[in-house]
């Protein structure tokens, strides 16, 4: 059972999960432009003693984007906590199920079980964060435009080499999720032999790979933040020595511009577990003629 059969299964219930998500996000991108609008209207109010500019309608606005944010991540947090443990549920019934049709040792049948709970982790807590980094990343961008196209340039300039640089440590680690996920089937078999040495070799024999995996996910999380450094010092000296902006814009900018920065910071780790599924989605992908289990939700 593929990741894509998963989602096809339960298409309507991770659909609800996931704009909960972006409600969360959305209006987290966009905050900081109203409170950047709210704080130039609280400085020329009460330091340039301009008493006729309006404080109340930016400060209503930025509190409504606010509890947007805050009733997003209550709902996706409540969704999450009912949707994914069912689909779970599901999904090992249906791979213990063919994994038995096809007279597979029941040491097999509940390490696929097990391993099919990465897909249930990869849904609820790297989709979210796959999410986050989509609308954060070019949210950024966009709303940056709006200040200076010259900054959402830089910014865009950046994506491309980060691309390429995560497809290679793609292409690095692919192999090493795959030992990891062949040594992973042996685990009951190895309890059932109740060999203490054996034991202790398949725990310690799944060091290696995850050595070289963080390894190369150094390597990426390095040369990314290097890049990002170079970024964000050209963005500040436009923002405060071409442009000459306002209090408020240089902390909207600023504040978009960590955005970005910090989106493209857990790159590694998301590409770490994308990568994972996928070799697992491989590894299962022979059950996906098998009927489907369908869902209740």
């Amino acid at each position: 059972m593929t990741l894509n059969d998963v989602i096809r299964t339960f298409k309507a219930p991770i659909a609800m999960a996931v704009s909960f998500v972006l409600l969360e996000n959305i209006s987290w991108i966009i905050e900081p432009t109203f409170f950047g609008n709210l704080l130039d209207a609280l400085i020329d109010r009460f330091y340039d003693h301009q008493n006729k500019v309006d404080i109340i309608t930016p400060l209503i606005i930025w509190i409504f984007v606010y509890l947007l944010n805050l009733v997003g991540g209550m709902l996706s947090r409540v969704a999450g906590g009912r949707i994914y443990p069912r689909i779970y549920a599901e999904i090992a019934t249906r791979v213990i199920t063919v994994s038995k049709n096809r007279n597979q040792p029941m040491t097999v049948m509940l390490a696929r079980a097990e391993l099919a709970r990465d897909y249930i982790t990869f849904l609820k807590e790297r989709i979210p964060e796959v999410t986050w980094q989509f609308s954060a990343t070019f949210g950024a961008i966009i709303a940056i435009f709006f200040y200076d196209w010259r900054i959402a340039a830089v910014c865009l300039l950046v994506i491309p080499p980060m691309v390429i640089i995560n497809r290679l440590y793609q292409k690095k680690v692919v192999s090493l999720h795959k030992e990891i996920h062949d040594q992973r089937e042996d685990l009951y078999t190895v309890l059932e032999d109740n060999d203490t040495r054996r034991i202790r070799n398949y725990y310690f024999g799944m060091i290696p790979p995850q050595r070289k995996i963080a390894f190369w996910n150094v390597l990426d999380y390095g040369i990314i933040k290097f890049i990002l450094m170079i970024i964000f010092i050209v963005v500040l000296f436009i923002c405060v020595d071409v442009d000459k902006f306002s209090t408020g814009n240089i902390y909207s900018v600023v504040a978009y511009l960590w955005t970005f920065i910090s989106s493209t910071e857990y790159m590694p780790t998301l590409m770490e577990s994308v990568t994972s599924v996928k070799e697992l989605s491989s590894r299962l992908a022979e059950e996906r003629h098998n009927p489907v289990i369908e869902s209740n939700e």
